[in-house]
């Protein structure tokens, strides 16, 4: 489905992530995270690029991954994307979403928490 954001009609899933990530913008970025209820800030900016290039290298990704190789320390990812810090992450930077990059994440590694 398509959907208007920041003035510009993207592809939607039903749960809201993009499904063309190469429509995203960092102006629909700031639009979805004020929708997620977050300001995004230098940090958030970090995490969200640290994630891109991860997923551009095909490195997979995990709260504690981000934590270990990541620009912030898992308790920072937490404050930074509170209830839910990889799937408010994924909302706001589309190249994360799992059904629609079926295994980015790590399904092997303990204390995964993906979406």
């Amino acid at each position: 489905m398509n959907r208007e954001i920041a003035g510009a009609v993207v592809s939607v899933n039903d749960e809201g992530y993009l499904t063309d990530p190469s429509q995203w913008t960092r102006e629909i970025a700031v639009e979805i995270a004020r929708e997620e209820g977050i300001e995004l800030t230098d940090q958030h900016w970090a995490v969200i690029d640290f994630i891109r290039k991860s997923y551009e290298a095909g490195q997979p990704l995990s709260i504690r991954s981000i934590g270990k190789r990541g620009p912030v320390s898992i308790k920072e990812f937490y404050q930074l994307f509170p209830d839910g810090p990889l799937k408010k992450a994924a909302m706001v930077s589309p190249k994360l979403f799992e059904p629609d990059f079926p295994g980015l994440f790590d399904t092997e590694e303990q204390g995964r928490h993906a979406v």
